[in-house]
């Protein structure tokens, strides 16, 4: 789960008319090498760079097949792939978040690799990843990156205050107070983002929907008590108040890696960024643990990342070459080249090689992934978000109650997968 991609929007809508008829406009030349079109949708500062040297060495060691490489801004990703799928003129890879995986297949715009070259190695990633690339017993996507939510957080500051990592959302609200009262500084600050929040649902043992009963669940008991703790933690000794702005994910992020608050709850994704902050010149301050826990004792955050997918509405060279290139990119040592240049997590197990797990972030999130929970093979799941963060925000701000934020959600979701029942 990607937030805040660093790209321009006239950089992206001229990249994307020069790519628009990816499947089709391959540019090959006859008795010329064949042409396929990749859209990257990682962030074009951090990550495209390892992943654009990445496609030349497979250039030079596939003569016959050329890259043209597009990094597309994630946050657009999702609707420019669906509406270019649905007019025939879509990439021939998609770098695909994994919640979009079941949706694009549902509609027939992903190919099934089993069997493939792509999937050649299958049994060398982790299987509950491949079971994320699943729709309808189908495979439709390899495993490129993973990632998972954690709590992160400044061991600095939790020893001056004499706290260790809180196993629990209890022991993380009495261990704020502490901090700050040893250190002047706030213990924990809280994302009002649906997705951040999804771990205060798998505390309490439940989710926003039932996908195997077919019930939406996001106003049951659970849920309430859930988002009752989520609520609880943005007032407080310690606890920052809910920032309800446009920008709130970089003030937050901001404030952590600058010693400005001891912790937070996020992803691997901005390792990188950890490590350009004040706090974290020394890379071994950086703590990783586990969510706390909910009152049910569980405790546990959303898989994410992302897969490599094939368009099926490529021809069967543009596809075959694809494959290949797929195969290539999630090899264990591309994986391995990505997580040493990006400090990204690898979905395969021989790819964390002692130079990888020398990374204190990868390290420290690799030690998490284990209690990190696979989202249902439901095509409409990721879109379940939308209408929490628009209640969400509006609860933590005080604008609106808890009940009347998750019964608008719940009237919201009901339109998204209206054979399910409340």
């Amino acid at each position: 789960m990607r937030r805040g991609i660093a790209a321009t929007a006239l950089v992206a809508s001229l990249a994307l008319a020069a790519t628009a008829c990816g499947g089709s406009d391959s540019g090959d030349e006859a008795d010329g090498p064949i042409t396929i079109t990749w859209w990257d949708t990682s962030n074009a500062t951090n990550e495209a760079p390892t992943y654009q040297a990445l496609v030349k060495q497979f250039e030079a060691a596939n003569k016959d097949i050329k890259v043209k490489y597009v990094n597309v801004p994630f946050d657009q990703a999702q609707v420019k792939f669906d509406t270019a799928a649905g007019s025939k003129g879509a990439p021939d890879v998609l770098r695909s978040e994994v919640g979009w995986t079941p949706a694009f297949a549902k509609k027939g715009f992903f190919a099934p690799l089993d069997g493939t070259e792509a999937l050649a190695e299958q049994d060398k990633f982790q299987p509950s990843l491949i079971e994320q690339a699943k729709y309808e017993g189908k495979t439709y996507g390899v495993p490129f990156t993973t990632d998972t939510l954690a709590l992160v957080y400044n061991k600095a500051l939790f020893e001056k205050a004499g706290v260790e990592a809180p196993k629990t959302w209890g022991d993380l609200k009495k261990a704020a107070a502490t901090i700050k009262g040893k250190t002047g500084v706030d213990g924990y600050w809280g994302s009002t983002q649906a997705y951040y929040a999804q771990s205060f649902l798998y505390g309490e043992g439940t989710d926003t929907v039932d996908a195997d009963a077919k019930k939406i669940t996001v106003t049951s008991p659970e849920a309430k008590k859930a988002y009752g703790t989520w609520q609880g933690l943005f007032s407080g000794k310690g606890l920052h108040k809910a920032d309800t702005t446009a920008d709130a994910y970089a003030h937050i992020q901001d404030a952590f890696v600058n010693g400005k608050v001891a912790s937070i709850v996020q992803g691997p994704w901005e390792i990188t960024n950890f490590y350009k902050g004040s706090a974290f010149k020394d890379k071994n301050n950086l703590g990783i643990a586990t969510v706390p826990a909910g009152s049910a004792g569980k405790a546990g955050a959303p898989t994410g990342g992302h897969n490599l997918s094939v368009y099926a509405g490529s021809d069967e060279a543009h596809q075959k070459a694809s494959m290949k290139f797929v195969n290539f990119m999630t090899s264990a040592k591309a994986q391995e080249t990505i997580a040493l240049k990006n400090s990204t997590l690898p979905t395969r197990d021989d790819a964390y090689t002692d130079k990888v797990k020398a990374d204190p972030g990868i390290a420290g999130y690799q030690g998490v992934l284990s209690s990190a929970q696979p989202r249902p093979a439901l095509p409409e799941y990721s879109s379940l978000w939308g209408p929490l963060d628009d209640e969400l925000i509006k609860v933590a701000g005080g604008k609106e109650s808890l009940d009347k934020g998750l019964g608008n959600a719940e009237t919201a979701i009901a339109k998204l997968v209206p054979d399910f029942s409340k």
